[in-house]
């Protein structure tokens, strides 16, 4: 009965978002994934059952996923993400790849996978029953509610426990994530750490490294460019210094580039797009492409961590920079990231005001640097059992 009424008001949910969806799908960021996902346009069922069936949000989770895809060798591996940048990131694996249809369309769209692996928080009620019912197995996998979140969670504690029943094994980030879940109803949790952890992180091109300190923007966000610079150009005015940000949605690009060339006019700074020459040989360099920022933390000093200084984005993945050596400054919301920032040393965590002070100090402190690592054989071992 309850899963009736959920999908009656899921149905009733479409026809009145529907005016905004159609709008929406004309934007660029959403031109292919709303249709996709809401009108099913050029997003068949998966061509085979019995797959082994991974759903991700975005890029992060999408890119997670590369050391167990590696693991399960050629089994038949399926992947459904949200985000456009979650599609083009699991479309370079060995994979058949879907946008994952809105709710009221599942019933009809799944086919019967072998299991389906869920990571994250992405948890959609029609999603799991469905799924159990054309008789997959369930797994959770580097499932977390961050503390901000949990207390919204228990307020539907009852709704969780419904669906959480069906989940055959969640695999939890940390302790404090397996407690939230065991207060949500949920059964049969083990903490394994996050498989970020496993990750192999690797540059994919070779640029010489400048003459002057770098100091890379990376992932950053609307309104975290404008503290960044302002901290840089009172920073360079005492030291030998570059900066390069990496704006984290490209629809921003331009936008950030304006800001930056407003700045560069005022305290007659050279600036220059990436994408018109591939040279870091300006004072300001914005990079205006993406799948570059891995190496650019590879010829970088100074890292500042975008997504952390505003409070609803929640940080991002700090191993990266970590692992090139870089010197990381990052804001104080990182709730979503908290796990990784447990095996990153040498952080810096400030606020927007406090950047150029960071910058300051960086001069006496060591690179930061990533301990730990995970084994992903026991999870690899309940994915494919029988």
């Amino acid at each position: 009965m309850f899963t009736i009424l959920y999908y009656t008001l899921s149905v009733v949910l479409y026809v009145v978002a529907l005016p905004l969806l159609v709008s929406l799908s004309f934007k660029q960021k959403y031109k292919q994934s709303i249709p996709s996902r809401f009108f099913v346009f050029n997003n068949p069922k998966f061509k085979e059952e019995n797959g082994i069936w991974f759903h991700v949000c975005s890029l992060g989770e999408a890119r997670a996923l590369k050391p167990i895809i590696e693991l399960l060798g050629e089994k038949e591996i399926q992947i459904t993400t949200i985000t456009h940048t979650g599609f083009a990131e699991a479309s370079k694996y060995r994979a058949d790849v879907r946008y994952l249809p809105y709710e009221m369309f599942l019933p009809f769209w799944i086919k019967k996978p072998k299991v389906l692996v869920i990571l994250e928080a992405e948890l959609w009620y029609m999603l799991i029953v469905t799924a159990v019912f054309k008789g997959s197995r369930v797994i959770l996998l580097n499932a977390r509610i961050s503390e901000r979140s949990a207390k919204r969670y228990l307020q539907f504690a009852w709704f969780y426990e419904k669906m959480l029943r069906h989940v055959e094994i969640i695999y939890a980030q940390s302790e404090a994530d397996k407690n939230r879940f065991l207060a949500l109803g949920a059964k049969n949790i083990e903490v394994i750490g996050n498989i970020k952890l496993a990750g192999s992180i690797f540059k994919t091109k070779e640029y010489k490294k400048p003459k002057e300190e770098c100091i890379v923007a990376g992932s950053t966000h609307e309104g975290e460019e404008k503290a960044i610079i302002k901290a840089f150009v009172a920073y360079k005015k005492q030291h030998n210094a570059k900066l390069i940000i990496v704006p984290r949605h490209p629809e921003r690009f331009d936008s950030v580039y304006e800001l930056m060339q407003a700045f560069a006019d005022k305290n007659s700074l050279t600036l220059s797009r990436f994408s018109r020459s591939c040279e870091l040989d300006t004072a300001m360099v914005l990079v205006d492409v993406m799948g570059e920022l891995n190496n650019i933390y590879a010829v970088s000093d100074i890292a500042i961590l975008g997504g952390a200084f505003k409070e609803d984005v929640g940080g991002h993945n700090p191993l990266e920079p970590a692992f090139f050596g870089c010197k990381i400054i990052t804001g104080k919301h990182f709730f979503h990231q908290k796990e990784l920032f447990k095996y990153v040393h040498h952080v810096q965590y400030v606020e927007p005001f406090e950047i150029y002070k960071a910058l300051l100090a960086c001069g006496s402190l060591p690179n930061s640097m990533v301990e730990e690592k995970i084994n992903l054989e026991p999870v690899i071992k309940k994915i494919v059992e029988k």
